[in-house]
């Protein structure tokens, strides 16, 4: 029982690994950023990126998404190999 929900737990957290992806990618493009795609977008990414936000920034680039992409995935990583020893 515990091990299905903890799997469900992970394919959700898969999801929004994406949505971090596409949010990242999207972001470059100034012209999408007007879209109401990438509002909803944004309003799913933002909470956890906002926990990052101005760590690394140089000038005009903010690299911050990079770092909190890595600890995501890093962290999805580490939760996957614990339910995979379920």
């Amino acid at each position: 029982m515990l091990a299905s929900l903890l799997s469900i737990l992970l394919l959700v957290l898969e999801v929004y690994f994406f949505v971090l992806i596409a949010y990242i990618l999207l972001s470059w493009f100034p012209t999408i950023r007007e879209s109401r795609f990438y509002y909803y977008l944004h309003r799913l990414a933002d909470p956890y990126m906002r926990f990052f936000r101005g760590i690394l920034a140089f000038g005009g680039m903010d690299f911050t998404p990079i770092v909190g992409f890595l600890i995501y995935r890093f962290g999805l990583y580490a939760f996957a190999e614990f339910v995979a020893s379920l």
